[in-house]
């Protein structure tokens, strides 16, 4: 038998919103295994749908910067939440984002690209950095949006200074249409994607491991129906899954009783053209990375003193 521990209770109570004994329950059933845990609650019903990419578990900085119809966001990586505050490490992050517009796709391909007028890389710089914070750093991922016409909106939460926090998002709408009505549009759904975390664009985004996934929990919650009404179980399951984690379909959270495909319908009227939204992008920092947990430095002080 797996060894359950108090932490893993935690962080599955965290993900699904069970109880305590019931976390502790699927953790034994799985030997442990977070991700199976997390389907055994939903397959008994405990849990809600798991929508979230990741416990948020690292410190640092996303940026994003624009420039004309191209924009990038990026995250940049710290031990501790200090060295976001420091004026230097900012700017780092700051000048990172803005070489990120022209070179590549890549966290590699933005390591050697070269700070303007020096010979010196973004690697060398972040490496020089290290060396004077004193704190370990990482260039974590990097991602690019454009158009041909149109904009590339953009929205930051947690903002710590101009174009830097915690959450950044870009939101690309494709149109030939008034560009600040665009440009309010696109905002409003950066701030709607920054609040929902969607994973995909449309039903056709979304991962086919995923699909089947979501598709063996209706079966397994539903097991003992006849084939025919399994399918229809399904096919209904999936379209609700879909209204809430694809951003086309999720009600609009500055208007609920519209979609967020609704809302581009209708604002084609003001923007004096069709609109389009063609892709998104979400960072939020750290998700999906570990944290080891901050040592109980007490507890080691007075340990020592007894020694």
């Amino acid at each position: 038998m797996a060894n359950i521990t108090a932490a893993m209770v935690k962080e599955l109570r965290e993900k699904t919103g069970a109880g305590m004994m019931d976390c502790k329950s699927a953790l034994n059933e799985t030997a442990g295994d977070l991700e199976a845990a997390v389907d055994w609650l939903r397959k008994k019903g405990l849990a809600k749908a798991a929508k979230k990419a990741g416990r948020v578990a690292a410190e640092g900085l996303v940026a994003v910067e624009s420039a004309g119809h191209h924009a990038a966001v990026l995250e940049v990586n710290s031990e501790t939440d200090f060295v976001a505050r420091n004026d230097g490490f900012q700017a780092f992050v700051r000048e990172a984002a803005k070489l990120a517009l022209t070179a590549g796709d890549s966290i590699e391909t933005l390591e050697a690209a070269k700070l303007p007028g020096a010979e010196t890389t973004i690697k060398d710089k972040l490496q020089e950095l290290i060396a004077t914070i004193g704190e370990n750093m990482t260039l974590r991922r990097v991602a690019k949006l454009s158009v041909e016409k149109g904009v590339i909106a953009s929205y930051v939460h947690g903002q710590v200074s101009e174009g830097l926090g915690k959450i950044g998002v870009l939101v690309a709408l494709e149109s030939a249409g008034d560009v600040t009505v665009l440009s309010q549009l696109g905002r409003q759904i950066a701030m709607h994607v920054a609040a929902t975390n969607p994973v995909a664009l449309d039903a056709s985004g979304v991962d086919a491991a995923t699909v089947e996934r979501e598709s063996n929990i209706l079966r397994e919650k539903n097991a003992g129906k006849p084939d025919h009404v399994m399918a229809k179980i399904v096919e209904s399951g999936l379209k609700s899954y879909y209204k809430e984690v694809t951003l086309l379909e999720q009600p609009f959270v500055h208007d609920s009783s519209k979609t967020v495909s609704q809302v581009l319908k209708e604002a084609e009227g003001k923007a004096g053209g069709p609109v389009k939204l063609t892709g998104f992008v979400r960072y939020a920092l750290g998700e999906g990375i570990e944290k080891e947990e901050t040592p109980d430095f007490a507890a080691e002080v007075a340990a020592a003193a007894k020694g």
